[in-house]
């Protein structure tokens, strides 16, 4: 991975450029890091603002450049030589005392490689989200009392823009009664399920691909318990492979656990299942998460079934690997989010819940208990909650 990188030094020799090339070699080791020198005239618009501070006695020179740079955060690597360390830290307190943030990247190569991952992979989610258009099919289901974002906070610091979309709209598009054929339809079709409720589903996800096209989304979510009395079918298929092609796809037109999807599948590069917490064993620590949708990519097997509440339309029934995970949502206002990681203990069948389902552990659960950010949650595969944290520190 090539990142961007200034340096700033009290010095130029030859012991520094050999402890230089000796630190970003061994960051080339343990992570494939490889610094992409940049000229202190491009600092001003430096996205992330990464500095490598050589040495000691830097701190005059990052003090003339500070007040060029508009990052929001400004990241200082040190080397652990010719007092590189002492340098940063007297330059991160200069750096807060002008009311800015910044953090020092210090340690083994190994950490440093995992922190500068981390920082570019929340700096590029970023930038994609910029811009990104969502839509709302529908207005958000009945229950969802406290599930409201604030469309104007989502485009001021996000850059995302909601897109209304009538039911109706969509419902007119499903009147069409046509698909684009593709790998995840011609592997659905050859599962066994009921042929024409297959169909049905399939041509509801052609009328959701359709909207996308038609208005540039990068996701939408659906008021989709309509679709159940209007068309007798359910969204959850045609949601599960818009997700596996990497366009978000959100239940029950919750638009914070959409914004919530695409954090989370933007900054971890992984698929995103939104679900509900079911149940929570305190003793045992376990809680089991359950919805009758996720990405397509996402499981290791799946079985299609009917959607769980109405027992009609299809659902799908996945096994997701049992690794670690990333749980995450945040609020529509954007002001509280949670996040921690835990990792998948089983996968479940149990006729009482919504068809994928699975047993999580994690270390603490007073959160679910005590002030949940609503209902619905977001896991991804991975640990990704580092990175996860600095793209919240950007927004």
């Amino acid at each position: 991975m090539r990142i961007p990188v200034f340096s700033v030094s009290s010095r130029i020799n030859q012991d520094l450029e050999l402890l230089t090339r000796r630190f970003f070699e061994e960051l080339e080791r343990e992570g494939q890091i490889i610094p992409e020198f940049q000229e202190p005239s491009e600092i001003g618009h430096a996205d992330p603002c990464i500095i490598y501070i050589a040495s000691g006695g830097s701190e005059i020179q990052f003090a003339a450049l500070m007040e060029q740079i508009e990052a929001e955060k400004i990241y200082l690597l040190t080397s652990g030589y010719s007092n590189s360390l002492a340098a940063s830290m007297e330059i991160l307190s200069y750096i807060r005392q002008h009311g800015r943030t910044g953090e020092i990247i210090h340690g083994s190569g190994k950490k440093c490689t995992q922190k500068l991952k981390d920082i570019m992979a929340a700096s590029e989610a970023r930038k994609r989200i910029q811009g990104m258009k969502l839509g709302m099919v529908g207005e958000p289901s009945d229950w969802l009392i406290a599930s409201r974002s604030d469309k104007e906070v989502l485009k001021e610091r996000l850059g995302i823009e909601v897109v209304s979309i009538s039911l109706d709209e969509l419902i007119d598009e499903y009147e069409k009664h046509a698909y684009q054929k593709d790998c995840w339809t011609e592997k659905l079709e050859a599962m066994e399920f009921d042929h024409q409720e297959l169909i049905k589903a399939l041509e509801l996800y052609g009328a959701l691909d359709r909207l996308v096209e038609r208005y540039g989304l990068g996701g939408l979510s659906v008021r989709c318990f309509d679709l159940l009395e209007k068309l007798k079918t359910t969204g959850c298929l045609g949601l599960a492979i818009l997700n596996a092609r990497g366009i978000y796809g959100g239940c029950e037109g919750d638009l914070p656990s959409l914004v919530s999807m695409v954090i989370l599948g933007e900054v971890s590069g992984q698929a995103a299942f939104m679900c509900n917490p079911s149940r929570i064993d305190l003793e045992r620590e376990e809680m089991v998460l359950a919805h009758c949708t996720l990405p397509l990519h996402m499981p290791d097997h799946m079985e299609l079934k009917t959607h769980f509440e109405s027992d009609i339309g299809v659902a799908i029934a996945g096994q997701i690997p049992e690794e670690e995970i990333t749980i995450f949502k945040i609020s529509g206002d954007l002001k509280e989010h949670y996040v921690d990681g835990g990792k998948i203990l089983k996968n479940m069948q149990d006729p009482t819940l919504c068809r994928t389902q699975i047993k999580i552990k994690l270390s603490c659960y007073d959160y679910f208990l005590e002030h949940p950010i609503s209902n619905h949650h977001v896991i991804c595969c991975g640990d990704c909650r580092q990175a996860l944290s600095y793209f919240l520190s950007l927004i």
